[in-house]
């Protein structure tokens, strides 16, 4: 072995000496830059999504107070016992209370004409939102029941298990009680797999119907290729592109785009489980038919948009990657990931066509009754007519720095309270407040908003 090491070493030195002096040559050969995406990319922060989720942030924690307070029998309770019962979202003592003073608009404090202490309640503008968003979501129970059977036929069985769509409810639009007032009251659509545990009981679609196989993506390409004729041709497997300021796009990068444009894949209500999936050219095909479902999961959204996690519910069931924060982040001009709104614990999914200076291009009744909520929030509280018979706070500099809000007591108390004709919730309202309420979840440990520790290492 060693004596061909040398005889080779000889040969190579005899025939580089012959040859002429070249300064641009290279012994080693110089491969060609790859034009395929890289499989990781930074993300680039796009302000106008998160500045979205930092007014989203505080709506979480709005509607958190509001469930409690709805809970109540005369739909108010004191400062006191709310301050107890928002220990478990993560508030400590005092912080209740300075939180709920910082939106007037919403949260209305007043002292109690007979017990003398300060009690709390919603304000009419927040129960009038509470009642548009009530009258919306039970107006498009209809278009809830298309999006659960479209959601049930991209998965490969036609089922998905009921705990993981009740975590995800609030974002495809569907009530508190879906399993009697969609599932059941519909046997026509969906069958109920039940099982003696809550969480081993799955929905099943009935029949599978081929007008529902039709996705969102497809109908825009539809509308391009009547307004451009044949010159839309280059459309037909192609997606909308829309990169975040200061995206960086290199000629390698921009031809790899290119190329995957143009790149037939499967659509997502396809059944594939018969295709041989082991060459090249089929994986690349899922990887873009998994870039389509993720797109008609968001589109069969309210709000074109879901967090992370809940996605990586629907994962085995649809065929999705297990790193899907990466998978997502190399289709940038598709999705946006935004880490804001709860510390960078949970990770939001916007469908970047979908929005347009912060706002949806195509928006629904019920996503206008839950801006309304963002609204109220975002009023200045200069602008609330708070009523001076009431209470006045006060803070002082010790108060201050140990962050305690006190009360100074007024002249005259208020006027005899009555219970405002106001929305009540069920007598087991307050137990589910450890689920997810109204928008994602923003605080505390609560097991809907998070996967076991081996899938979020995947999915981050």
């Amino acid at each position: 072995m060693r004596g061909f090491a040398c005889r080779a070493s000889n040969f190579l030195k005899r025939n580089l000496d012959n040859l002429p002096y070249n300064p641009n040559f290279n012994f080693f050969r110089e491969f060609a830059q790859s034009t395929a995406i890289p499989k990781k990319q930074l993300r680039v922060r796009d302000h106008g999504y998160d500045n979205y989720m930092e007014v989203e942030k505080k709506t979480r924690k709005v509607l958190k107070f509001q469930s409690i307070i709805l809970a109540e029998p005369t739909q108010s309770l004191p400062i006191s016992r709310l301050e107890n019962l928002a220990r478990r979202f993560g508030f400590t003592r005092y912080e209740a209370g300075a939180f709920v003073l910082k939106f007037p608009h919403v949260f209305e404090i007043f002292e109690h004409p007979v017990q003398r202490i300060l009690f709390c309640r919603l304000t009419r503008k927040a129960i009038l939102q509470i009642q548009q968003e009530r009258q919306a979501l039970a107006e498009q129970i209809p278009r809830a029941v298309t999006r659960l059977r479209k959601l049930l036929l991209m998965t490969n069985e036609g089922r998905l298990r009921l705990e993981h769509v009740r975590i995800a409810r609030s974002a495809f639009g569907l009530p508190d009680d879906f399993e009697n007032s969609v599932v059941l009251r519909y046997p026509q659509f969906f069958r109920l797999i039940d099982a003696k545990e809550t969480r081993m009981k799955y929905i099943e679609v009935v029949e599978r119907d081929p007008r529902l196989s039709t996705c969102a993506i497809e109908e825009v390409r539809e509308r391009e290729y009547r307004e451009r004729g044949g010159d839309a041709e280059d459309v037909r497997f192609s997606f909308i592109i829309d990169f975040p300021p200061g995206f960086k796009i290199g000629k390698y990068f921009r031809i790899a785009m290119w190329k995957w444009q143009r790149l037939p894949y499967w659509s997502p209500y396809e059944d594939v489980s018969g295709y041989d999936l082991r060459s090249i050219e089929a994986q690349k095909r899922m990887e873009k038919r998994a870039v389509a479902t993720i797109h008609e999961l968001l589109s069969l959204t309210v709000e074109k948009k879901i967090t992370l996690e809940r996605i990586a519910h629907f994962r085995m069931a649809m065929n999705l990657p297990k790193r899907l924060k990466d998978f997502l982040l190399q289709h940038q001009g598709i999705f946006y990931v935004s880490t804001r709104g709860n510390q960078g614990k949970l990770h939001t999914v916007f469908l970047r066509e979908a929005y347009r200076k912060g706002e949806l291009t195509e928006p629904n009744e019920l996503y206008l009754a839950r801006r309304k909520l963002a609204e109220l929030v975002l009023l200045s509280p200069r602008k609330a007519k708070v009523d001076k018979e009431l209470v006045g706070y006060r803070r002082s500099r010790l108060e201050d720095e140990m962050g305690q809000v006190t009360r100074t007591y007024v002249e005259d108390a208020c006027e005899d309270f009555k219970g405002e004709n106001g929305v009540g919730l069920d007598k087991d309202a307050e137990d589910d407040l450890t689920s997810d309420i109204g928008s994602d979840v923003d605080l505390g440990d609560e097991g809907d908003d998070f996967i076991d520790s081996a899938s979020l290492q995947r999915t981050s």
